[in-house]
């Protein structure tokens, strides 16, 4: 069998700067340490950028939109025609990961990959539907296998135009009502764990509601149960168009050398997927914040993901990675602006 795009390795971490980044931080005017997972953060990105001192200033925000046949099912606190309305609400500017892309000084994009409405008449919206909402995965494959693969490549194309305009951290965000429902599957059963030990409240589910949405969702992975053998097939038969986009992009990211800044329990599912279909990427997963969503900790727990934050935040929409921006260029700028004891003049506990 030929060889699919995903399956490339990604770039390989830079060792040697990312020793020198070590050594420079072992030289900086503080105790050892002493600026806790800030340093590791700035030796981490050395290695993924190849040189001594990093430095992060073009981010790229993506947001993938589309629907989920389980929509109909009840099985979230919204209907599905916020997802549309939502998308508007993106294209104007009024969205929280609006506000979040314009304080980071973020390139920010909305793609519709598969909205039950039109959106094409809405201002700086990328038409890339692949059809209006997946089907519903309580009594069929979400999609078709051709349907996967072309989700996949809007999420490559996503990264190829961050990588044109040179963008240095890539945040992916997705909106889609019923996706907390989804993500719960896909990331179930590529855990080997039960449906109920992912599911959460989503958009604000009480707990008979979080009860019965764990019994279709088990149910629905007793119907799939022959059709789940491989990654890919897994996010066909339990995925949503955006979540498929999601896991490309991070994979076409880490195979450009661009970091990977994952948000929360959806884009986490996605990042788990990636990472299954091409384990190279790991290096370059950088994970935002931990979700109030129950689950999310889980997740970061199986890719052995640091998040940066923990504000109780559930909003999804690339909005806590976005929110964690700042926090890599300020250790960015700690671990290259701050003088030296060489440079300070200040005696080093290693000259005693």
């Amino acid at each position: 069998m030929q060889a699919m795009w995903w399956q490339t390795p990604a770039q390989a971490v830079n060792q040697a700067a990312q020793t020198a980044a070590a050594d420079r931080q072992n030289c900086l005017t503080k105790p050892t340490g002493a600026l806790g997972d800030l340093e590791g953060i700035a030796i981490r990105l050395a290695g993924l950028q190849g040189r001594e001192c990093p430095s992060l200033s073009r981010p790229w925000i993506s947001i993938f939109a589309a629907d989920h046949g389980l929509a109909t099912a009840g099985l979230s606190a919204y209907p599905q025609a916020v997802t549309a309305q939502m998308v508007a609400n993106f294209a104007h500017g009024g969205a929280a990961i609006c506000v979040l892309a314009k304080q980071i000084h973020a390139h920010f994009e909305v793609i519709d990959v598969g909205v039950a409405g039109d959106t094409s008449h809405l201002p700086n919206v990328i038409q890339a539907k692949i059809g209006l909402g997946t089907a519903n995965l309580l009594e069929q494959p979400a999609m078709t296998i051709e349907s996967l693969y072309a989700a996949l490549e809007v999420g490559q194309a996503a990264v190829r135009r961050a990588q044109a305009d040179e963008a240095d951290c890539f945040i992916g965000g997705e909106m889609g009502i019923g996706n907390t429902s989804s993500a719960s599957v896909v990331g179930a059963v590529l855990m080997n764990c039960e449906a109920a030990e992912l599911v959460g409240p989503g958009s604000g589910l009480d707990p008979a509601g979080v009860i019965r949405k764990a019994g279709m969702l088990s149910t629905a992975l007793q119907l799939h149960a022959s059709r789940l053998a491989s990654p890919a097939n897994i996010l066909a038969t339990l995925g949503g168009f955006e979540i498929a986009a999601l896991t490309g992009a991070y994979i076409a990211a880490a195979q450009a050398g661009i970091p990977v800044l994952v948000d929360g329990f959806i884009s986490t599912v996605a990042a788990l997927a990636a990472c299954k279909m091409n384990s190279t990427i790991a290096p370059w997963l950088l994970f935002g914040h931990q979700s109030a969503e129950p689950a999310h900790l889980r997740l970061l727990v199986e890719l052995s993901g640091q998040p940066l934050l923990k504000l109780g935040m559930r909003l999804g929409e690339g909005s806590g990675a976005a929110m964690a921006f700042p926090l890599l260029q300020l250790a960015c700028s700690l671990h290259s602006e701050m003088a030296t004891f060489a440079q300070a003049g200040v005696s080093n506990r290693d000259a005693y």
